[in-house]
């Protein structure tokens, strides 16, 4: 998984609440194959009729190719389902923009690269409105927690474990091995004041 410190796309604007993740990718298309790519089942009732045909008033079927979606809040809420996550990678979106998230939403998509950017409910309205049906370049500074469209610029919080992993393109593992000479330290130490606990002895 690449990292990335700042990312410059087209973003739309996704106006409803509680997007969760049945609507991201209903359960339906769970049994397809990853390696077929995700991508076209993101938000599928939501963007296309009972035909299956795209609607044309739909943000993200207007602006093919943007990759930052302004959402309301609580997005990705309801179940765990990790493939809510590869759907919107799969299907090129970077960013989410949102008041909240689903905690397990939020992690997930960290773990893939993707940022849950949470702003403030004033912010998220601004960036909304100035949007409105269109679709306008965005700019996102991780390492700085802010992000400008046009005129209107904002601050997101994100956890500095979360930010790390995705300014380095890292998983938990890699996080973990982070930490390789503090934790060799910590067993060192253990071997020689608990050698009780050790069956074959310290070494």
């Amino acid at each position: 998984m690449a990292g990335w410190s700042t990312h410059k796309g087209g973003a739309v604007s996704l106006p409803q609440t509680n997007i969760d993740t049945d609507q991201l990718i209903p359960a339906r298309f769970m049994s397809v194959p990853r390696a077929q790519g995700y991508g076209p089942y993101l938000l599928h009732d939501m963007r296309r009729d009972a035909a299956g045909a795209f609607k044309a008033d739909f943000p993200l079927n207007l602006h093919e190719g943007a990759s930052v979606i302004v959402a309301g809040r609580n997005f990705g809420s309801g179940s765990s389902r990790e493939a809510a996550v590869y759907a919107l990678v799969d299907a090129g979106i970077r960013v989410v923009i949102a008041p909240s998230f689903g905690d397990i939403f939020a992690s997930n998509a960290v773990n893939n690269g993707l940022l849950p950017a949470k702003i403030d409910e004033a912010d998220y309205e601004a960036l909304a409105q100035a949007l409105g049906t269109g679709a306008q370049d965005i700019t996102i500074d991780l390492a700085r927690r802010s992000l400008k469209l046009g005129s209107v610029t904002s601050s997101f919080s994100l956890d500095d474990s979360w930010a790390t992993k995705l300014i380095n393109g890292w998983d938990d593992i890699d996080l973990t091995l982070d930490h390789g000479v503090a934790i060799a330290a910590f067993k060192n130490t253990r071997h020689q004041t608990t050698a009780w606990a050790w069956l074959d002895g310290p070494d």
